[in-house]
């Protein structure tokens, strides 16, 4: 009995310590993370084998994967995380690549992430070219850069044999560029994930930036139709292109806010047949961008009346002069939807991603953008994308480059900010 006296108090503390921790107690425990043996191993293996990620980076990227064709891309992941050790690899019904590294604890489900898909067609030449300590192919950076970090971190985490509190499940998704989306994350957070992951990360491109302001996005295609007709004999006809001028040259005209910053952009514009024929048909399509879900909607709300009124006005135009009585439609599709929202300063993910770069002596820079973790975001869960390390240029262009000069700074600060959220057994 006296001995159980004494075992209690020790008993109530181990109790203690399986508990969740608060956001205090998160960010307290991370110097005792940071300074870890097994951690500083794992620090110095991502720095002296920052050339094998890079050589992963260039074999990853000289993979064509267009947004919609990431299967050849998806392949070789699943292959590398069965190699790595990680738990049920599998590839799900819409093609994203998920591995686990399971926890030893109860703690926090950890959801890390790289996209597969580029924004270049299939016949794009993904050849990588070096110079010096600059690679250029097209992809480079954005985001072969974040697949290759996610592969490190697993060779890191084995190689030091870190055991982690939480569970980290490693996802290489698909559709996250243009219209793709974010069609791999959603699908997880609205499936096989919901009510089980408790933080997200996505690992995105350069730098070391930490986007913790996800900018709500809104596109739409933008149809006008109408007979059409010779360009001399059926004179009078109102004209799907010229209606589409209209609504361009309104577009132009809008005023938007620089705080919270709002943005427009008409970026592709097609129709007509010929120069000596009047269009049956023309469209754009239109980006419309907020960190601000109230202006987002404001700038949807505006998009939507001057489409109207160009239709109205180009139908008008030639009825008022009675050389037709043909009127245009117009179809507004929209094709892509982006939640915004914000995952406040004060958070601990936040700062657990802030005490990282301190660690690091890394200048912290917070901003806002359009990526997979809007999505977790949106429904409220601690989100944020980080980063990849180095510095990249020309991101979405043919001539995209990345500078591996001290790049590995990415790939440590991947790691702190990973085992300050799952914790180090």
């Amino acid at each position: 009995m006296q001995f159980a006296r004494h075992l209690f108090p020790l008993f109530c503390l181990s109790l203690l310590l399986l508990l969740p921790l608060n956001a205090n107690a998160q960010t307290d425990r991370l110097p005792r993370i940071f300074d870890a043996q097994s951690v500083r191993r794992a620090l110095d293996y991502l720095k002296t084998s920052e050339p094998d990620t890079i050589n992963e980076q260039i074999k990853v990227c000289e993979i064509p994967a267009p947004t919609f064709h990431e299967s050849n891309r998806g392949e070789y992941f699943k292959q590398r995380f069965s190699e790595l050790g990680l738990k049920n690899v599998r590839i799900d019904s819409i093609g994203n690549v998920i591995g686990e590294r399971p926890g030893k604890g109860t703690g926090a489900m950890l959801v890390l992430a790289a996209h597969l898909d580029t924004v270049f067609p299939p016949e794009t030449d993904v050849r990588v070219k070096r110079s010096g300590t600059v690679l250029a192919g097209p992809g480079i950076g954005d985001d072969c850069r974040g697949l290759a970090v996610m592969l490190a971190l697993v060779r890191a985490l084995n190689d030091a044999k870190i055991e982690t509190d939480g569970a980290i499940v490693f996802v290489a998704n698909v559709g996250e560029e243009g219209l793709g989306d974010l069609r791999g994350v959603r699908h997880l957070f609205n499936g096989e994930f919901k009510g089980k992951a408790t933080h997200f990360i996505s690992i995105d491109g350069t730098g070391l930036g930490i986007t913790n302001r996800a900018v709500g996005v809104v596109r739409y295609r933008v149809t006008y139709r109408g007979p059409g007709g010779h360009s001399y004999g059926s004179f009078g006809l109102p004209s799907p292109i010229h209606a589409l001028g209209r609504a361009i040259e309104k577009i132009s005209r809008f005023e938007v806010p620089k705080q919270p910053k709002t943005t427009f952009n008409v970026g592709k514009i097609e129709g007509g047949t010929s120069v000596n024929s009047v269009a049956h048909t023309s469209w754009m399509e239109v980006d419309l961008r907020s960190e601000s879900k109230d202006e987002l909607a404001k700038l949807d709300a505006a998009l939507k009346q001057v489409v109207q009124a160009a239709l109205e006005e180009e139908n008008e135009t030639w009825a008022k002069f009675g050389r037709s009585q043909a009127k245009l439609t117009v179809e507004l599709k929209q094709v892509s939807e982006r939640p915004a929202g914000y995952t406040a300063p004060e958070t601990p993910i936040v700062q657990i991603a802030l005490a990282a770069d301190k660690h690091l002596q890394i200048q912290s820079r917070l901003s806002g953008g359009s990526t997979d973790a809007n999505i977790p975001i949106s429904l409220g869960l601690p989100a944020i994308t980080i980063d990849g390390g180095g510095t990249g240029r020309g991101a979405h262009s043919l001539d995209e480059s990345f500078d591996t000069t001290n790049s590995h700074l990415g790939t440590q600060r991947a790691l702190l900010i990973v085992l300050g959220i799952v914790g180090v057994r």
